[in-house]
């Protein structure tokens, strides 16, 4: 290749980019927000005003599902019974129960994290049900979970007849 010929190609390639770059479209500008409009003056005095649902009823029935071994779920499901209990609505009206299987189980094993705020539960009367299935496939046995917990046939099957009986379900 000859020093024209290179020269001739240098110059096609640099006339090629700087085309390409002039007909690049320029990157956004941030545009301001746009202005939101106030809010309504009598919706904003009912929200101020509302503190809740009354607890109309004499008794309310919760079921709480539980089937991972994540940390952070099970300490969220855990402190959500709690909340619920502690709930001034609800106080001396509220039944639950926390249905735990698949990786859930580890709640109800002996000597883990969550035993002392699964005993608290225990001691507020929650009924704490540990799926049969579930220990089975862990090869797990009565002598291997906390003494205090109740075993069922399946979880789901504890749910699903809960849920017939009228009891919420929560999932966390």
């Amino acid at each position: 290749m000859t020093v024209f010929s290179r020269f001739l190609l240098a110059s096609l390639l640099l006339g090629a980019a700087t085309a390409q770059a002039q007909t690049a479209p320029a990157p956004p500008t941030a545009s301001p927000a746009p202005a939101l409009p106030a809010p309504d003056a009598a919706m904003a005095a009912k929200a101020a005003q509302f503190t809740g649902t009354p607890a109309t009823k004499a008794h309310y029935r919760a079921v709480y599902q539980l089937d991972s071994d994540d940390p952070k779920l099970i300490s969220k499901t855990l402190h959500n019974m709690q909340n619920a209990l502690n709930d001034p609505r609800l106080k001396g009206k509220l039944e639950l129960e926390l249905v735990v299987f698949s990786g859930g189980t580890v709640v109800f094993k002996k000597d883990q994290p969550y035993e002392a705020d699964v005993l608290v539960l225990q001691r507020a009367g929650v009924i704490l049900a540990q799926c049969q299935n579930s220990m089975n496939a862990y090869k797990l046995t009565k002598a291997d979970m906390l003494p205090y917990i109740s075993v069922v046939p399946t979880g789901n099957g504890e749910l699903i007849i809960r849920q017939a009986e009228g009891w919420a379900i929560v999932h966390p």
